[in-house]
């Protein structure tokens, strides 16, 4: 009895991601955000992904040493800032839900946010920036808006056709990362994801990361 206690506590221990990444598809395919949005640790992941694409960003700066040059610390910084505000206003609970709720209709949050990662992707068009750059005679905040408001234009457009044919993966791969990690990697709407999940008490698991692409 006690050997059959065990195996089963084992085998709970050890399936609980697989049931909790059950339920994060489960909620999805049912267009339910509340739910979804329940199995989010958002303390976490809104810091990781800010991390992530500052870090995109600062790289992809210095693969272009003239605009470095031009628009130098404060480029950076209001770079920085808009990816901070991105994330703050589109990796919330709220607008989970309703993302989730309305089948990925993007709103003013979540395109500035995919703005964010665009920029941070090497996505803006630097030859457009440098020249802002001269035209507002160093003014970095103006150059910065310039190019939010069309990259933001751009990532609508490219939102939109995703939502309408992107496809998403029907056998998402899923994986331990270690004893407390747990990752699940596949499309969703056509952009490669993978999520990274923690666990939280014996089998509970919550997300509390989104590598990007």
């Amino acid at each position: 009895m006690l050997i059959t206690l065990i195996v089963v506590a084992i085998a709970v221990f050890a399936g609980s991601p697989y049931y909790t990444a059950y339920q994060l598809k489960q909620a999805y395919d049912a267009n339910d955000g509340t739910a979804l949005a329940s199995h989010i640790n958002f303390d976490q992941l809104q810091p990781n992904i800010e991390n992530q694409l500052t870090s995109k960003f600062s790289n992809t700066l210095q693969q272009y040493p003239l605009v470095a040059q031009l628009g130098g610390d404060a480029l950076n910084q209001a770079a920085n800032e808009f990816i901070s505000s991105a994330v703050s206003n589109a990796v919330t609970a709220d607008n989970v839900t309703r993302l989730i709720d309305t089948q990925g209709q993007a709103n003013q949050a979540t395109k500035e946010l995919a703005a964010a990662w665009a920029i941070a992707s090497n996505k803006v068009n630097l030859r457009e920036l440098v020249q802002d750059i001269i035209v507002q005679r160093g003014d970095i905040q103006a150059v910065i808006q310039n190019q939010m408001q069309q990259v933001i234009k751009q990532q609508s457009g490219e939102l939109q056709q995703h939502v309408e044919s992107g496809e998403d993966s029907s056998k998402p791969k899923l994986s331990y990362c270690g004893i407390n990690c747990f990752t699940i990697s596949g499309q969703v709407k056509g952009y490669p994801l993978t999520l990274e999940m923690t666990r939280e008490g014996l089998i509970g698991w919550k997300v509390v990361n989104v590598v990007l692409p």
